[in-house]
């Protein structure tokens, strides 16, 4: 079965040739009530357009008007980060007795995001999009060779964007070795406004995140191994709250990978729901992963899509992804993909009103 995989993925790669045989561009899915807009740099949602409780339409992802701020930019707006997201410590793990060192891009010493090139910092190939019938969707694909950024092996990754209901769209992320073990975590990046990407900040949204532990982190914003439970501190949003309600007990805002409560299997669980008041717009994720980070965009200061200025606090990141530094502790639930042993990510995002 190994090799059948392996040959499939290798027939796929000559089909489509190397990832950067496509120029860099805009993709729109549509159904409905609801449009989304992505390009294969980083393989990035750039807009997600969708109507209030009163009808009128805005777009509640932040993200730029050009190709060239994508390109420019390391915000990671919309966007998959890989091959392994989030934090590790030192730059560098240790697989089957080889030390791999990797390229440091988080302060002096860590790397964040895969590296300064990882996945959201490069062409996807587009290889198939259809914008008809009940299911539209876009597929993405990159293949990130042995090396890349540190990491062993040939990895080959799929993103699938579907539309599947009404205000409602899944991501499946893919990813097969093809001939070394090595560490996959991929997440998606998009910073939400349910307001309006520029509506100002998310601070009066009211969330609810289903994870009663944290994973306690270092000076260094990385997990030291240990488990928090959340119950009646500033990260408790087991019961839906405000997120200015605790905000100012915390340095600068929200930066924390949540253990989800549906456990570390690969089944979907319930990861949070997120409710803005003014707009009556309600966002409910779902998801396979075992953790999610919640981010609350504390030191934005950029120009965006028509000009607004985003300021801290003008999105909020909910990233589904596998525990950070998990290469580094062994408590943690592995992320190690083998040759014949496939990555799989799952998210659902569903949109409503209230």
């Amino acid at each position: 079965m190994a090799k059948i995989i392996v040959l499939c993925c290798l027939i796929i790669l000559a089909a489509f040739g190397s990832v950067n045989a496509q120029k860099i561009g805009f993709y729109e899915l549509k159904k409905d009530n609801i449009t989304l807009k992505f390009t294969n740099w980083g393989a990035a949602i750039v807009s997600v357009i969708l109507p209030d409780r009163n009808g009128k339409l805005a777009d509640v992802a932040l993200g730029f008007d050009s190709i060239q701020e994508y390109e420019t930019n390391k915000r990671n707006f919309g966007a998959v980060v890989g091959r392994v997201a989030n934090r590790i410590k030192g730059a560098q793990f240790t697989l089957n007795g080889t030390v791999y060192k990797l390229i440091v891009n988080d302060g002096p010493n860590n790397t964040i995001h895969g590296g300064p090139q990882g996945f959201a910092h490069v062409v996807w190939n587009v290889t198939a999009h259809s914008n008809v019938g009940h299911t539209p969707y876009i597929v993405f694909t990159y293949h990130s060779i042995d090396g890349d950024q540190g990491f062993p092996g040939d990895l080959l990754v799929t993103v699938r964007y579907a539309l599947i209901g009404h205000n409602k769209f899944s991501i499946t992320m893919k990813a097969v070795a093809l001939n070394k073990p090595t560490p996959v975590n991929l997440a998606q990046h998009a910073y939400w406004n349910l307001g309006g990407h520029d509506s100002g900040d998310i601070l009066s949204n009211v969330i609810q995140i289903f994870g009663s532990q944290i994973t306690a982190l270092d000076s260094e914003l990385i997990p030291t191994g240990k488990f928090e439970p959340v119950k009646g501190t500033p990260y408790d949003f087991l019961e839906p709250r405000p997120i200015k309600s605790k905000i100012n007990g915390l340095a600068k805002g929200y930066d924390i990978n949540y253990v989800l409560d549906g456990g570390v299997g690969n089944k979907l669980k319930r990861v949070a729901v997120v409710h803005d008041p003014k707009s009556g717009r309600v966002l409910e994720l779902s998801a396979s992963a075992p953790g999610v980070q919640f981010f609350t965009a504390n030191s934005l200061n950029m120009t965006g899509k028509g000009g607004f200025g985003y300021k801290p606090h003008a999105g909020l990141c909910l990233e589904t992804q596998a525990f950070p530094n998990s290469v580094n502790q062994p408590n943690f639930p592995s992320t190690i993909v083998s040759p014949g042993k496939p990555y799989e990510h799952y998210m659902l995002f569903k949109f409503s009103t209230n």
